[in-house]
């Protein structure tokens, strides 16, 4: 009788495993700076590993060129894709929210907290992988899904001219600005400066040849762009990030196993650490002479233009008012003295 009852049980796992439908090995286009042998496409590996106890086997695709990475992906070639929340914007607005202007900044006493800071996106990322309907529901957007963030790291401005570290200074100068985030463009005419078309590939590039008088990266860019070619012997980076940059990891749904985005997001939301760790040592790159400190006074003006930019670009539609709402709430959790914390301002929305 035991052995009639072990016999039906195998059946039954058996019959279990070949009623479940049966995924092809998928194609994940993976953008990093430095193609297949960077930090990001290290990390992908990992992830596709992990990925296989759900069922999941990835084909891993790394590019350099990051139009080419979401060309791929958009047209079907790829099933699933990493890169910048400036280009994942189009596959979920909520999550690319993470990289509005200044949304996950913490200023305590005319200084920028990074540890508060990074506090924030941890806390944003742990939301956004939690086991929900609602959270599955914000991570849905028609025929894509979320999968994962990661931070990039703290845009840095890289200038090179250390008078530059002012807004009034800035007024006429050059500044890059993606051609495919509007949001960039505006915020620079906003300060009576001069956007010039850029995307992620060649910004650098016309940053080191001199055509533009400054540029926003994190500070893991700085070695293998060569930025220190840009910056020359009179510029250097200002220790004021316009904002978190993120790396998102966006699906077609009909291509994966029901509930697959839940568990991808909780991997990447483990990684958090190791990729915080990673770009402390970017941090670390930069040499100590080329850091251009601001005064607090600037540092509360900043951050202000930030916001009154941020809030008007939701009002034009560049932002996702839903994603900003939820970064309020945990920035006002991380640093409830901050007076907007007072305010609706970001709360208010319908």
């Amino acid at each position: 009788m035991k052995a009639v009852l072990r016999f039906a049980a195998s059946a039954a796992c058996v019959l279990a495993t070949l009623a479940q439908p049966a995924y092809a090995a998928q194609k994940f286009c993976v953008f990093d700076f430095l193609g297949a042998s960077g930090d990001m496409f290290n990390l992908a590996k990992d992830y596709a590993v992990a990925m296989q106890r759900y069922g999941v086997d990835f084909e891993l695709r790394g590019f350099n060129n990051e139009a080419l990475a979401a060309e791929e992906f958009r047209k079907g070639n790829c099933d699933a894709m990493v890169a910048t929340a400036f280009r994942t914007r189009q596959f979920n607005s909520v999550s690319a929210s993470i990289d509005s202007l200044g949304s996950t900044t913490i200023l305590r006493n005319g200084r920028v907290d990074m540890g508060a800071t990074y506090e924030v996106l941890r806390k944003l990322i742990q939301t956004y992988a939690a086991p929900s309907p609602q959270v599955s529901k914000l991570m849905t957007q028609g025929e894509y899904e979320i999968g994962g963030i990661a931070p990039a790291g703290a845009a840095y401005p890289f200038v090179n001219d250390r008078k530059l570290s002012s807004i009034e200074a800035l007024a006429g100068k050059r500044i890059s600005a993606f051609d495919y985030d509007k949001a960039q463009a505006a915020m620079i005419q906003r300060i009576h400066a001069v956007p010039v078309s850029t995307d992620i590939s060649n910004f650098h590039l016309k940053f080191n040849a001199g055509q533009l008088d400054m540029m926003a990266a994190p500070t893991m860019a700085y070695k293998p762009l060569e930025l220190q070619k840009g910056m020359g012997s009179k510029g250097g980076v200002t220790r004021f990030p316009l904002l978190i940059v993120s790396y998102q990891m966006v699906f077609k749904r009909d291509k994966f196993p029901e509930g697959f985005g839940e568990k991808s997001r909780e991997f990447w939301m483990s990684q958090f650490d190791r990729v915080l760790q990673i770009i402390r040592t970017a941090d670390s790159t930069i040499p100590p002479m080329a850091w251009i400190d601001i005064e607090p006074e600037d540092a509360v003006k900043y951050t202000l233009l930030l916001r009154e930019s941020r809030v008007q670009l939701a009002q034009q539609g560049l932002y996702d008012k839903r994603g900003l709402k939820v970064i309020k709430r945990i920035r006002c959790h991380v640093n409830p003295a901050d007076p907007e914390c007072a305010t609706k301002s970001e709360e208010d929305w319908k």
